[in-house]
């Protein structure tokens, strides 16, 4: 029996869904939905699909065994929530939600209801990234005590203006933080391990005259294995220089995955890892960066597949996918945390606080 999915949402990045979804043997792409019915109609017809809604609950109502959320973020809970209560298994989006309480609400909802839930971080299958993962797992490089997750990008101001949701705090809950960096901060916490204190700052220098929230942020994030790393993130340069993530490791090792152009496979551009040891150029001239964003979401494609096909494989065999609810949470704690201690200008503990000690005398 093939398995029932729906999409929910049909703005950009569902075209990616549907376009992976339809390439996984014993899955059905039965239908889909937006607010905007119209728009609903217009992407089904694009990709093939049967049935176009305007509401969640008309898509849930079709008898799907599970669902793609593709919805602006601070939706994501309500969709999620839904689906767990309708005994749904859930692929979200990243990043899981725009608040941590949220996020601990979906994967409460998640459990209570035995459903799957995952969240859509692709660029974890890349083979680049993988293989600074194995070398991490198998004491090559040793534990990472020192990281970086570097991301230069470029938008222009049409790319805030043509979504009127894009840039806003209670519709997009962050700027380059939420949107484009958390993909390196939970590549960055998957190598480093679990994040414990975070300092910050965030700004808005370029493109002030069209969002509210920031298009700039720096960050010191350490790990409870001792470890620290830097994050900077801007979509404020005047050429996309793309995304990179570096570790190094107790060993000395070094290991990066470069993306460049964005949306082009991660590349291992520095690897001193026992046994081997390669270095790419970053950047050659003649090359095109500034790339609008649907085509940094096409090159992407191959590995929302990827995924899809691990979390659909997840669903028929009961295993855990690839990138959990919780493991989303990570990453999402780490960017509430930036903006926590750039409103607050002191280090945020991201320790969750010792339970109280019941005694007699306090029984």
């Amino acid at each position: 029996m093939a398995l029932r999915i729906g999409i929910v949402g049909c703005g950009k990045i569902a075209g990616n869904h549907a376009r992976a979804l339809q390439q996984v043997p014993g899955v059905e792409v039965v239908g889909c939905c937006d607010p905007d019915l119209e728009r609903a109609r217009t992407f089904a017809a694009a990709h093939g699909i049967t049935t176009a809604v305007g509401s969640v609950g008309e898509l849930l109502d079709l008898g799907l065994d599970a669902c793609t959320v593709c919805t602006p973020h601070p939706v994501h809970e309500e969709v999620v929530v839904a689906a767990a209560q309708a005994g749904i298994h859930v692929l979200c989006e990243k990043p899981i939600a725009v608040d941590v309480v949220a996020a601990d609400r979906m994967i409460e909802a998640a459990d209570r209801a035995g459903i799957t839930f995952g969240v859509l971080f692709q660029r974890r299958f890349w083979p680049a990234a993988r293989r600074i993962r194995d070398a991490i797992d198998d004491g090559r490089i040793g534990v990472p005590v020192v990281g970086e997750a570097s991301v230069i990008l470029h938008r222009p101001s049409s790319y805030y203006s043509a979504d009127a949701w894009r840039g806003r705090w209670d519709t997009d809950g962050g700027g380059v933080l939420m949107t484009q960096a958390v993909h390196q901060i939970d590549m960055l916490q998957w190598f480093m391990g679990e994040a414990v204190q975070v300092s910050g700052f965030i700004r808005t220098h370029t493109h002030a005259e069209h969002i509210e929230t920031e298009d700039s942020a720096s960050a010191v994030v350490s790990f409870a294995s001792g470890g620290t790393a830097t994050v900077t993130a801007t979509t404020g340069a005047n050429h996309n220089l793309g995304n990179r993530v570096t570790v190094i490791g107790q060993t000395g090792a070094i290991a990066s995955v470069l993306e460049f152009p964005e949306g082009q496979e991660g590349v291992n551009e520095i690897w001193t890892v026992p046994g081997s040891t390669e270095f790419r150029a970053p950047f050659t001239s003649g090359v095109r960066a500034n790339l609008d964003v649907t085509e940094v979401n096409a090159g992407l494609s191959d590995f929302h597949t990827l995924q899809v096909q691990d979390f659909a494989d997840a669903v028929l065999t009961g295993r855990a996918p690839a990138v959990t609810g919780r493991d989303a949470r990570a990453s999402l704690a780490i960017v509430a945390a930036v903006y926590e201690s750039s409103r607050t200008g002191r280090v945020v503990d991201l320790t969750p606080a010792p339970a109280p000690v019941t005694t007699k005398e306090n029984a």
